[in-house]
Formats: C-alpha cells, sequence, structure tokens
C-alpha cells in the first residue's frame, strides 16, 4: 500500500509534535499550539460515529505523548471519511509568501497522503511574477483584478510558475518525505485553454476549455502528489495564464474530487464583510447565490465563490474557501468538525 512510500514517520509532523521536549507532565502547554476541540462529526464529514473517548487517571494531566495518541483516536473517523478520496489543494497567497507557512501547508499535506488521502495540488504565483517582472524593467498591470498577460508577461508567468515555485513546491515535499510530481496544464494536455472573453484587453488570460485528467490517475494512483501550476496552451500550442483558483475548480471536478479547497487570504465568506466575527461556517449554493444577489459576496470573494458552485455542479461534494494564515488550516478543515473556513454544500 502506498502509504510505505512516504518514509516521514507521524510523530514529527508538527501537528503531533509536542512543543515541549521535556517529557515529564506540562500543565502549561504552548499557546500556539492549535487547541482541541470535542468534536460533532458532521454527517458530510464523515458517516462513522466518533471513538469512545479514552478516560485517562484523574491524578494527573496529560503527557504530551497521551495528548497526541488522543488527537490520533480523535481523528480516526476523518481519516476513515477521506482515506482513498481525492482532495484538490489551491495554494497560493499569504500562505505561500511565508516560509514557515509554506512548510506548514506542505507538511500537512504529506501527512494527508500519509494516512491515505490522495492529493493534488493547484497553485498560483502571483506576487513571485510581478517581482521578476520588475526585474526585468516592466511594470505589471491588471484589468478589473485581472493581471494583463502581453507575450513578455506570459513568458514569465510560464518561467515563475511552471519553473521556479513548482520545482521550489516539488523540492519541499520530497524533503518532508513526500513525492511530489511537478505539472503544469501544458503537460499530456491536462489544462487545454482558450482565450478569455476579454482577450482584447488581457492579452494572453485564458479560460479553461478542455481538461484531460488521464495523466493524474497513476500519479495519484502511486501515491504521489500532483503539484500543477495553472499555465495551459490553446490548440495551437499559444501559452496562456490561467487563474490557479479555475483550473483546481475544472481539475476537482475532472477527477471526481471529493472535495476542492482554496486557500485564501481570509477567513472564508462573511455575512458582513466588516465583521470578522460573521464567518459562515457551511452554506448550500442557494444561499451562496442569496449573498451574491444581496451584495454580501463581492470584489476578489466572487471568482472563488462562482469556481465553487461550478465544481459542485460538476459532481464535486464539497467545496471549502479557508484561511492560509492559518497554521495547519488544511488539517483544521479535514480532520476536525470544526473546519477552518467556509463549507459549501451542493
Amino acid at each position: 500500500m502506498f502509504v510505505s512510500k512516504v518514509s516521514i514517520p507521524l510523530r514529527h509532523h508538527p501537528f503531533f509534535s509536542s512543543p515541549n521536549p521535556n517529557p515529564n507532565p506540562n500543565p502549561n502547554p504552548n499557546p500556539k499550539a492549535i487547541p482541541l476541540k470535542p468534536l460533532r462529526l458532521h454527517p458530510l464529514r464523515s458517516s462513522i460515529p466518533p471513538s469512545p473517548p479514552i478516560t485517562t487517571s484523574t491524578a494527573s494531566p496529560p503527557t504530551p505523548a497521551q495528548t497526541r495518541v488522543d488527537i490520533l483516536s480523535e481523528s480516526l473517523p476523518f481519516i476513515q471519511r477521506f482515506r482513498g478520496k481525492t482532495i484538490v489543494v489551491k495554494y497560493g497567497g499569504a500562505a505561500m509568501k511565508s516560509a514557515a507557512l509554506q512548510r506548514n501547508v506542505l507538511s500537512d499535506l504529506v501527512l494527508l497522503s500519509c494516512v491515505g488521502l490522495r492529493l493534488v495540488l493547484v497553485h498560483g504565483g502571483g506576487p513571485e511574477i510581478n517581482a521578476w517582472l520588475l526585474r526585468t524593467g516592466h511594470e505589471p498591470k491588471f484589468h478589473n483584478g485581472l493581471r494583463v498577460t502581453d507575450a513578455h508577461t506570459m513568458e514569465v508567468v510560464e518561467m515563475v510558475l511552471a519553473g521556479k515555485i513548482n520545482k521550489n513546491l516539488v523540492a519541499e515535499i520530497n524533503m518532508l518525505g513526500g513525492t511530489g510530481v511537478g505539472l503544469c496544464g501544458k503537460d499530456a494536455r491536462l489544462l487545454t485553454a482558450r482565450p478569455s472573453s476579454e482577450s482584447a484587453v488581457l492579452g494572453f488570460v485564458g479560460e479553461v476549455a478542455r481538461v484531460d485528467p488521464s495523466v493524474l490517475r497513476p500519479i495519484l494512483a502511486d501515491g504521489h502528489i500532483p503539484v500543477i501550476a495553472s499555465v495551459a496552451a490553446d490548440e495551437a500550442g499559444q501559452g496562456y495564464n490561467v487563474n490557479a483558483d479555475t483550473a483546481a475548480g475544472e481539475l476537482a471536478a475532472a477527477v471526481g474530487a471529493e472535495k476542492l479547497i482554496l486557500l485564501t487570504d481570509v477567513a472564508g465568506i462573511l455575512e458582513d464583510r466588516n465583521d470578522p466575527g460573521s464567518l459562515v461556517k457551511e452554506i448550500d449554493i442557494a444561499g451562496i447565490r442569496r449573498m451574491m444577489e444581496e451584495g454580501k459576496v463581492a470584489g476578489g470573494m466572487i471568482p472563488k465563490v462562482s469556481c465553487c458552485v461550478r465544481s459542485l455542479a460538476q459532481g464535486v461534494r464539497t467545496a471549502s474557501i479557508i484561511d492560509g494564515r492559518v497554521p495547519h488550516s488544511l488539517l483544521l478543515e479535514i480532520l476536525t468538525d470544526e473546519g477552518a473556513g467556509t463549507m459549501i454544500t451542493g
């Protein structure tokens, strides 16, 4: 079974590691550690009843080792729920800018792969593209939030996304004990692009015309993690810059993913955009459309929500928009009933 292909021991993953190497009981745990909350299993997250609570002696506080064992035990129903299922994760934004958060996200991917989930990572890399454009003497240009992509910009986009960022992510996944396989939409006709409806203004910005996921199936079956840069080509071979959220949504539908997760720079969808405490934890398609009509979903959140709705309409079971700035947000979303953002259901 492919779990054996991943050599990183679970005890070395930061989510399960002790915040204090001292083996003595520590009644004052690291305040940065993720607090454990009682699980309230949602039918969409697991159809398996939770494991009975483990009773421990009340004579002394639990040791770090006992805490790790309790976490693993409580995670069992969620692991059983998602084992063998495909999860597509779109990665970018603030979680990509910070080296610490990047290591955090990738180690979570390796852990989830280790326990039997099939992970597909789709990435962008806007800030680094901007930096390289400036280094080559070109000012980045945008129109309605989308990058204007002339011939020179397209060269830089492909160099940065399919070259530098993609291979760095693959190398780090491999270093963490997983097996990353770097691809872009051009490989094996994975994504075929067509010009955007605003191509007269945006240039080589593309939409996804077709997805051929056949190259992904043996990679996933062997327990590897495909890492996909969001550039593609049209039928004539012309390269296009494709929005990473859109690419992830179309790939999720094509591979029959159980779940699509978009890592973003916000907490999720807010009932009141001015109130960070108004996070909508779960909503269906009808509810999200109502929020869009009422103007509660606007700006940069519209294409993300639209991508989620489109993937759900094509058979993806749930789509989540979560805060990539929160450490271990992927594990919180998949291995707990609390989640880490907004989950949209069909």
